[in-house]
C-alpha cells in the first residue's frame, strides 16, 4: 500500500530518504524550514567539506546516483601531513586504489534536491516544524509569523540535523525517551585557500591535508573551482584559543609559529578569521527513534556526530539504504520495517559517534608521531599479506561498507590492545616487518 510521507528536512539526507521512497512509489514531500539554496545562494548549513566514501557511494549507488555525485568529487587518497618543521609527508588511506572524495556540502545537496524533484518529490520552503500531532498524524509548519500550514501524514520522518525539531516534538510528548548531547571543547573556523596567480591548485590537489599540532589542527580539502576548503579546529578557552585570539597581532603571531607553511597559501586569512564565525561541535544520542509504524528519526536527527572520521553523512545515506532493504524484505509491515531499523542502526549509530571522537585525537595529535606511524605501516603490510585476518580500523569504516560500525569498533578495539603489546616490544623500530613480530600479532588474533 502506498502512504503519503512527510519528510521534515530537505538536507543531504532528507533528500536522498525522498528519492529511495519514491522509487519505491510514495507521494513524498519534504518540508525545509530554509529557503531554496539553489535560488537564494545560500549555504548548505555547516561548511566543512564532506568525505564521500564507500558507504555513501554504495548507498547513492542503489537508486543509481553514484557516477553522477563521482563527477563532483575529487579524489583524496591520502592524508599529507605538513610539519612544524616545514616537513611533509603523505599517509595513504589504505591499499593501491582506495580513496575517498572531497564533495561541497552545497554543490552536494542541491544535486540530490534536484534528482528528488525529478522523482516526483515535493519540496517546500521556508516551512519551520512547529507542531506534531501523533494522534490525529498532522503535522504543523510556521510559514511566516503566525501563519501555519498542516498537513496529515501517513508516515513522517525527521531528517532536519542535529538540532531537530521533529526529534524535539517526539521527545517531548514521550514518556520514556532517553537523550544526550556531548560537545567537545574545541569548534571550528573556515578559511579558504584561493588557486595560484595562474588559476590553478596551490597544494597536492588528490589528499585531506592535516597540520597537527597536538591539541588543534588544520585541514584543508581540495573543491571543484581549485580552491581548498580548510577548517580551523581549536579550542574555545585557553591560551591558544579562540577567546584568546582577540587581535590581527595575535592572530598573525600564532600563525606565523604555528601554520608559516600555510601563510603564503592564504593571503588574506586574518580577514577571514575575524570575518567568518566559530561553530561547535556536537554528539548527540538518543533513544528511541520511532513510534509505531508512522515515525522515525534518520541521518543527524538520530544520530549526530562529530566530523572527523568523515562518516556523518556516509552515515546518513546507510540509513537510507539499510531502511530500504528492510522495506523490500517486509513489505508494507512499516511497523516491523520501522523496529529493525532502529535495531540496527541505533547500535551503529553509536559506535561511530564513539570511533569519530577517538579518530579526533588521532588527526590531531599523532598523526605526527613517529612511533604511530610504524604502527601504521605494520597494519598495513598485515592487511596486504593477511586480508581476511586483519583490517585497519580507519578501513573497516571507510573502504568496508558491509562491516557494520558497532563491529568495526569491537574489531579495532581488539586489534589496538595487539598493536598496544607489539609497540612496546623491545627494538621494534629494527624487527617492525619480520616473521617474529607478524607470528606474535597471529597468536593474539586467534587467542
Amino acid at each position: 500500500m502506498k502512504k503519503e510521507i512527510t519528510i521534515v528536512g530537505a538536507g543531504l539526507v532528507g533528500s536522498l530518504l525522498s528519492i529511495y521512497l519514491a522509487k519505491r512509489g510514495h507521494k513524498v514531500r519534504i518540508y525545509e524550514r530554509r529557503g531554496d539554496m539553489r535560488k537564494e545562494h545560500m549555504s548548505a548549513g555547516r561548511s566543512i567539506n564532506l568525505a564521500l566514501s564507500d558507504r555513501g557511494l554504495l548507498a547513492l549507488d542503489k537508486v543509481g546516483l553514484a557516477e553522477e555525485i563521482k563527477q563532483i568529487s575529487i579524489p583524496m587518497h591520502g592524508r599529507y601531513i605538513h610539519n612544524l618543521d616545514g616537513s611533509t609527508a603523505f599517509q595513504p588511506y589504505g591499499k593501491e586504489g582506495q580513496y575517498i572524495n572531497s564533495v561541497s556540502r552545497g554543490t552536494l545537496n542541491m544535486k540530490l534536491m534536484d534528482l528528488a524533484e525529478q522523482h516526483g518529490v515535493e519540496i517546500y520552503y521556508n516551512q519551520k516544524c512547529s507542531a506534531i500531532d501523533w494522534k490525529k498524524q498532522l503535522v504543523d509548519f510556521e510559514i511566516s509569523n503566525l501563519e501555519f500550514q498542516t498537513t496529515r501524514f501517513d508516515l513522517l520522518f525527521g531528517a532536519d540535523g542535529a538540532f531537530s525539531a521533529a526529534r524535539l516534538h517526539h521527545q517531548l510528548q514521550h514518556e520514556k525517551f532517553d537523550y544526550q548531547q556531548y560537545y567537545i571543547d574545541c569548534g571550528y573556523k573556515e578559511l579558504t585557500i584561493p588557486p595560484t596567480a595562474n588559476g590553478d591548485f596551490a597544494m597536492e590537489v588528490n589528499a585531506l591535508h592535516i597540520w597537527p599540532r597536538k591539541d588543534y589542527m588544520l585541514i584543508a580539502l581540495p573543491n571543484l573551482d581549485k580552491t581548498f576548503t580548510c577548517t580551523l579546529f581549536f579550542p574555545f578557552e585557553g591560551e591558544a584559543s579562540f577567546s584568546n585570539l582577540t587581535t590581527e597581532e595575535k592572530v598573525k603571531d600564532f600563525f606565523e609559529k604555528t601554520f608559516p607553511d600555510a601563510l603564503p597559501l592564504m593571503p588574506d586569512y586574518i580577514t577571514q578569521f575575524f570575518n567568518n564565525p566559530v561553530s561547535s561541535l556536537v554528539t548527540v544520542k538518543c533513544f528511541p527513534w520511532i513510534r509505531e509504524d508512522k515515525f522515525a528519526l534518520i541521518g543527524d536527527a538520530a544520530h549526530a556526530i562529530v566530523p572527523f572520521f568523515g562518516q556523518g553523512m556516509n552515515c546518513g545515506f546507510e540509513d537510507c539504504r539499510i531502511l530500504d532493504e528492510l522495506i523490500e524484505k517486509n513489505g508494507d509491515d512499516w511497523q516491523a520495517i520501522l523496529q529493525q531499523y532502529q535495531a540496527l542502526r541505533k547500535p551503529d549509530g553509536d559506535a561511530i559517534a564513539n570511533l569519530a571522537i577517538n579518530n579526533f585525537t588521532e588527526m590531531r595529535d599523532k598523526t605526527a608521531d613517529p612511533k604511530f606511524l610504524l604502527q601504521k605501516k605494520i597494519e598495513a603490510r598485515l592487511h596486504e599479506k593477511y586480508p581476511d585476518k586483519w583490517i585497519p580500523a580507519y578501513s573497516q569504516v571507510t573502504f568496508s561498507p558491509y562491516i557494520r560500525y558497532s563491529e568495526a569498533l569491537l574489531r579495532g578495539q581488539k586489534q589496538e590492545s595487539i598493536m598496544q603489546q607489539v609497540m612496546a616490544t623491545p627494538g621494534i623500530e629494527d624487527k617492525w616487518n619480520s616473521e617474529e613480530v607478524e607470528k606474535m600479532i597471529l597468536k593474539r588474533l586467534i587467542s
